[in-house]
């Protein structure tokens, strides 16, 4: 059981996310990849991102990744360091400058849960090197663009409607509504000043004057997650499942009819999947397309206003425009709307 104390004021702190996380969205649907853990819901996602892993030649790299996020027990705070506040960039960045010390401290203790030898990709990132960290940064993202991004519709969507909800209440009752609200999770309840959930050992969250934040995990199933070093920023994720028959409605839904009509159904699977910035690669492996293909339908949509191209460094993002918004919505875009949102834009 976890409880969470709210001292004096801590209601006052208490904060929701803008949406689901990248990183902890890529973490959790890794350890649901090693599981079978409600079968119902995720056997249809688990089977395509099976698929599209070998098609993309990722498989050994997301097996070496295993050991770094085992499904139970302990895994390293730092793959984890946003709080809905960070897009996947911003994400792997930080990941990629985690001090060394932090990485042994980390994956020291990790060790401690493993049985048998220290796998050789946790003993390499745990040197520091920029090689080793690079490769980790890389195959975070690579994952991402195969188990996660192809979902996005879906995921958005369910955070979405969980944020206007947990609004609806501050507006309606204020800060003590909320954390009604949040009792209202199977399995959660309120208890005078504190909120319990159910989770794999007993704890006790005291936040001392500091903020909370609660972030809904898509991927996250059965019991919340914390972060193990109090000493960081707090965060709280918490359930937010789909509904069964979620995979095949979003598939049905992904191209959406009038949109695939105008611009080619693999075109506007694209421009769902642009909400947020990806690189021309990991476009073709969200979309199970070549490379060549994936550019070619980007520059078509980048021609008619539709995407939007940036530089960052030595890659180039593409992203949804408010234009390419305003098709997909079937709305005109807002008077005076940018033609494309910078990176981290919400």
């Amino acid at each position: 059981m976890l409880q969470v104390d709210f001292d004096e004021g801590a209601l006052a702190r208490l904060r929701v996310a803008r949406g689901a996380d990248p990183l902890w969205e890529t973490v959790l649907s890794l350890h649901l990849l090693q599981t079978g853990q409600e079968s119902l819901a995720y056997d249809g996602w688990r089977r395509e991102v099976r698929g599209a892993l070998h098609r993309t030649g990722l498989a050994d790299d997301v097996r070496a990744l295993m050991p770094l996020c085992p499904p139970t027990g302990y895994f390293p705070d730092f793959l984890t360091p946003g709080r809905g506040d960070l897009d996947l960039e911003d994400g792997v960045d930080r990941v990629r400058s985690t001090p060394r010390r932090r990485l042994v401290t980390e994956l020291s203790r990790l060790c401690t849960d493993l049985r048998g030898p220290v796998p050789r990709s946790v003993r390499w990132v745990a040197t520091g090197d920029a090689t080793a960290l690079r490769w980790l940064g890389s195959t975070l993202r690579r994952y991402h663009a195969v188990a996660v991004a192809p979902y996005l519709p879906a995921i958005c969507a369910r955070a979405g409607a969980d944020r206007a909800r947990r609004t609806e209440a501050v507006l309606g009752g204020g800060a003590e509504a909320l954390l009604a609200d949040y009792a209202e999770l199977p399995g959660w309840r309120r208890q005078a000043t504190r909120l319990a959930a159910p989770y794999p050992e007993r704890r006790l969250l005291r936040l001392r004057g500091r903020p909370l934040t609660l972030v809904p995990g898509f991927f996250c199933v059965r019991a919340p997650l914390v972060l193990v070093d109090e000493s960081l920023p707090l965060v709280l994720v918490h359930p937010l499942p789909p509904a069964p028959g979620w995979l095949p409605r979003l598939r049905a839904g992904t191209a959406r009819p009038s949109v695939a009509q105008l611009i080619g159904a693999s075109r506007a699977r694209m421009l769902e999947t642009l909400g947020t910035p990806m690189t021309t690669t990991a476009l073709a492996a969200a979309l199970s397309l070549a490379p060549s293909t994936a550019s070619r339908h980007a520059a078509v949509l980048r021609e008619a206003g539709l995407v939007a191209a940036h530089r960052e460094g030595n890659r180039v993002l593409h992203r949804r425009t408010a234009l390419g918004g305003a098709l997909l919505d079937g709305a005109a875009p807002a008077a005076g709307a940018a033609p494309y949102a910078p990176r981290g834009a919400r």
